[in-house]
């Protein structure tokens, strides 16, 4: 796969020191700045535009049957991870999409090995799956709840790495994403669902207990970065604090992957183009 241009993997990142407002929009030298009104606007229309051609890439993956794709969505509560989804893949064919959603383990799952649930759920051929969290859980609320020690997570990071580098080496594009947001847009965010009786539904007291461990969690979250990002599996941390410039981002980022892959429709069947229909 050629390399991306528009993006650069994340490595060892401290996580503070990165713009979860990061906005491109901010007009040229010697110009008025856009207003945030018109920066809006301006990325959903990009947005609407690449999501077409994903529609269209996706499709020729689809029959294609050569490649699969997995993304990993993982961040903080509130950071879009629904929002992404929907935003990306409403046009696209659902006979070759698959969302997944990682909750607590059930007992079943908790009865096997922690990566055992997860492998069930990769993509087959000609398929994109979207893990909406992931296995990264399984390093990150235990650590922060203290219920494994260092040696274990560090022995989860391996096998984390070893799992990720045996899906590519079977074929699957994996692509690994972390929705940056700042701990004020949070605030902002779990606000409105209790200020919004339609989405109050949305709200559980354990974001709250989550939120508290907010220094605990990107501390976590470095380190699984850090220790699993590689060329076959790459990490990028994506500025969420807007939801319009996280859904353009990560549309570029798609679209440049799917093109990388150079996907066309199957041959046309010399047999099938002689046949009429009575």
């Amino acid at each position: 796969m050629k390399a991306r241009s528009k993006f650069r993997a994340a490595r060892s990142l401290v996580l503070s020191d990165a713009d979860a407002g990061a906005t491109p929009l901010r007009g040229e030298p010697g110009q008025d700045k856009l207003s945030k009104d018109a920066i809006k606007h301006s990325e959903r229309e990009a947005t609407a535009d690449l999501t077409r051609q994903i529609a269209r890439l996706q499709e020729m993956l689809y029959a294609g049957r050569k490649h699969k794709l997995l993304i990993i969505l993982q961040g903080m509560d509130t950071s879009g991870k629904d929002g992404t989804v929907r935003s990306l893949f409403a046009g696209v064919n659902p006979m070759g999409l698959r969302a997944v959603s990682f909750k607590a383990p059930s007992a079943a799952e908790a009865a096997h090995d922690f990566l055992w649930r997860v492998h069930q759920q990769v993509p087959v051929w000609g398929e994109i799956a979207i893990f909406n969290r992931s296995h990264y859980e399984d390093v990150l609320v235990p650590v922060v709840q203290q219920l494994i020690d260092d040696k274990e997570c560090k022995r989860r990071l391996e096998h984390i790495a070893a799992f990720e580098q045996m899906l590519a080496d079977s074929g699957t594009v994996i692509v690994k994403l972390f929705l940056h947001i700042s701990k004020d847009e949070q605030r902002k965010r779990l606000q409105a669902r209790l200020d919004d009786p339609d989405k109050q539904w949305k709200f559980d007291d354990n974001d709250l207990l989550q939120r508290a461990h907010w220094d605990a969690y990107h501390q976590a979250y470095e380190r699984a970065i850090a220790a699993t990002n590689s060329v076959q599996a790459p990490w990028y941390i994506i500025p969420a604090d807007s939801k319009t410039h996280r859904n353009l981002l990560v549309s570029t980022l798609l679209l440049e992957i799917l093109a990388d892959l150079e996907l066309a429709f199957p041959k046309p069947s010399a047999r099938l183009s002689r046949l009429r229909i009575e």
